[in-house]
């Protein structure tokens, strides 16, 4: 049951994060216009793709930033709280610290259901949107994957490979399929100059082919100069573009991070940091709550801008180990599940300790 004290704070928590939000995303929105009209209207991006654009870039950068709001936010309404000495009523008329923050810990609650279920199913549709009209218009010309020395391993027995890939023409060029029994002797190999995903057909054509198939000591050789056929993989799977992971959601995901893991994916850290995060990012919102109260309940000289400007140096702080360990993962062997975790714990510390000395 909600006392007036929790309704009241809790008014005020999601009340303050909504503006946040309202304010600051039409300010990014504005700044990213301001930076890339240039190139919108040098590419001839049509209106109605920078439209939904945008409002792809709402959800994605919104997300992105949700912990950050979130955090500021706590850090406003409680300092002034702090400043009208209302905090000091409230614990004077004999509420406990733990008590005064439990409304917070129902408005974190809330907040990391929405992050939860907007990072899962939300983002990865506009994270799509988003990252395609960047490399169609804003970033011309950049690949988006890699397209050189291609590697593939469709399953236990099958592999495949290209020596480039064209995705505007979906052709692959040097393309090799091989199969291996259980005992992982050749059983046959494919060579072509080029393969190609033939729309109109929904067939590959593979041009200049040869198959090499081994019987016992014997070798069968079969040659074309053209073959149509069909493969049980994907042209587009022989090299996913960089933010292939952000567009999946929560089962699409787990899906294709196991069939990557199948086929041997050299970057397959990247597929299960982008994982770890969307599961990890609700609990930052009890972490951040916890430490902006811990920080922002006592009454300072400086008021509300000293609580403020400390909020952004450990927003920034918080930004820093989260990009580092994420490259660690992504560039190195470290584990991903390590890079998120380590973040969480050095802040889940810091809440506790800050806390500590609130309450004293």
């Amino acid at each position: 049951m909600l006392t007036i004290l929790d309704r009241y704070i809790l008014k005020r928590y999601l009340a303050t994060f909504t503006v946040m939000l309202l304010l600051f995303i039409p300010i990014g929105i504005m700044a990213n216009l301001a930076e890339q009209i240039g190139k919108m209207i040098d590419n001839e991006a049509p209106v109605n793709e920078i439209v939904i654009y945008y409002l792809h870039f709402t959800v994605y950068i919104g997300s992105l930033l949700f912990p950050i709001f979130l955090f500021l936010s706590v850090i406003f309404f409680t300092s002034k709280l702090a400043n009208n000495t209302e905090i000091v009523a409230i614990l004077s008329s004999g509420v406990s610290y733990n008590r005064f923050l439990r409304p917070y810990l129902i408005g974190a609650s809330f907040v990391a259901i929405l992050m939860f279920f907007t990072a899962m199913f939300l983002v990865p549709k506009a994270s799509l949107g988003f990252n395609e009209f960047k490399y169609k218009y804003l970033k011309k010309g950049k690949k988006d994957r890699v397209t050189n020395n291609i590697y593939n391993q469709l399953n236990e027995t099958d592999f495949i490979y290209v020596s480039s890939f064209d995705p505007a023409r979906q052709i692959g060029h040097n393309f090799s399929y091989e199969r291996f029994d259980e005992e992982n002797n050749l059983e046959f190999k494919i060579a072509a100059s080029n393969i190609r995903w033939v729309e109109k057909d929904s067939v590959y054509r593979l041009t200049s082919y040869k198959k090499r198939t081994i019987v016992g000591d014997t070798a069968i050789i079969e040659s074309k100069r053209r073959l149509d056929t069909l493969f049980t993989f994907k042209i587009d799977d022989l090299t996913p573009v960089s933010y292939v992971a952000e567009t999946k959601n929560l089962f699409e995901l787990n899906t294709f991070i196991e069939s990557q893991k199948r086929k041997g994916a050299s970057n397959i850290n990247t597929y299960i940091l982008v994982k770890y995060k969307r599961w990890a990012l609700p609990l930052t919102a009890f972490i951040l709550t916890i430490i902006a109260v811990a920080v922002s309940s006592v009454k300072r000289r400086g008021g509300m801008g000293i609580n403020l400007a400390f909020g952004i140096l450990v927003a920034f702080i918080y930004v820093f180990f989260d990009k580092v360990f994420g490259v660690l993962a992504e560039q190195s062997g470290f584990s991903p599940l390590l890079a998120v975790v380590i973040p969480n714990v050095v802040f889940g510390l810091l809440a506790f300790y800050l806390l500590q000395n609130a309450k004293r």
